[in-house]
């Protein structure tokens, strides 16, 4: 049933931007990377620049609460949080927003070359099995590599997010989805409805 969930997603995302039909492949192996990451205890990280920045926190919003769907809690837990909290809170994946640890972020670039910020915030934060969503709209934004470098030598999975050339993203990330466009707002706006849908499909999966 997850799987005619998953593709409901997919095909709805096409059906309102049909440019986005060749990254359907993709966008499938996204999901079952996430699927296997959250079903087995781990936690994604996210990072990227400027819009892609907020396209972090923005997909890390939809993932922790709820987005399109009731996210009811466990029986187990509901009963030690009491009625209260458990009206209240949503069943929730872990994703964690790199760029927005502000404090770090201005100490190491002060300290430290900032082009390896994100690298060092894997490095720390990151285990086996968790997986990074390195979001670049060139694919060759320096810090987002080396972050990926360092997500593919220490055992985490990397999904990058960047638009049709690929650059150098595409052959550093075990799956690439690449959004059909040049123009950097062009590129941006396709991101948009790709990570709508694995939202999506990874809550039909998991809460559905």
């Amino acid at each position: 049933m997850a799987s005619v969930k998953v593709m409901n997603s997919i095909e709805a995302m096409v059906g309102r931007h049909p440019e986005l039909q060749n990254c359907v492949a993709e966008v499938g192996a996204a999901h079952e990377v996430l699927l296997n990451c959250f079903t087995n205890g781990n936690k994604l990280l996210l990072c990227g620049n400027g819009g892609s920045c907020s396209d972090c926190e923005h997909i890390a919003g939809e993932l922790v609460k709820s987005f399109e769907r009731e996210r009811p809690l466990n029986k187990e837990l509901a009963e030690k949080l009491g009625p209260e909290l458990a009206a209240n809170l949503h069943g929730s994946l872990p994703a964690i927003p790199l760029p927005s640890f502000t404090a770090f972020h201005t100490a190491f670039a002060n300290d430290d070359r900032p082009e390896f910020a994100f690298a060092q915030q894997v490095l720390g934060m990151g285990k086996p099995d968790d997986v990074l969503l390195a979001i670049s709209t060139s694919g060759n934004s320096a810090n987002v590599l080396h972050a990926v470098k360092t997500a593919n030598a220490t055992g985490l999975k990397t999904i990058g997010l960047t638009g049709e050339s690929g650059g150098q993203l595409a052959s550093l990330c075990e799956i690439t989805i690449l959004a059909p466009a040049t123009k950097v707002a062009r590129i941006q706006e396709l991101h948009l409805p790709i990570y709508h849908a694995l939202c999506q499909a990874l809550e039909d999966s998991i809460f559905g």
